[in-house]
């Protein structure tokens, strides 16, 4: 996911963002100094990171630790879901579990 597609499910404008310098390695960590609230949820941010927004250049994006873990992209298994299954599956009877995995697909 790119910048500009985080933004966007984040319903953030990237016009309320702080511009970020082009390169500062330690304004970052000058910047947690609880005066900036997490764009999420307003709560003083313990992280931040910068964004490129298209149209407006470097960004801050200022977040608290519980927001940027709700909100950082991952990525889903590598392998197909079946895949993942027959794992799941072959641990769990080689551990003498009962397990009963439900997904979405037929």
């Amino acid at each position: 996911m790119g910048d500009a597609d985080l933004l966007r499910s984040l319903g953030i404008d990237p016009a309320q963002l702080d511009p970020a310098p082009p390169w500062a390695p330690r304004a970052g960590v000058e910047r947690l100094d609880g005066s900036h609230p997490c764009v999420r949820c307003g709560k003083p941010a313990t992280a931040t990171g910068v964004v490129v927004a298209p149209g407006y250049g470097r960004r801050w994006l200022d977040r608290c630790m519980p927001c940027l873990i709700a909100t950082t992209p991952r990525g889903g298994p590598r392998a197909p879901l079946v895949e993942t299954v027959n794992v799941l599956r072959e641990a769990a009877r080689e551990a003498g579990v009962a397990l009963t995995i439900v997904t979405d697909e037929s």
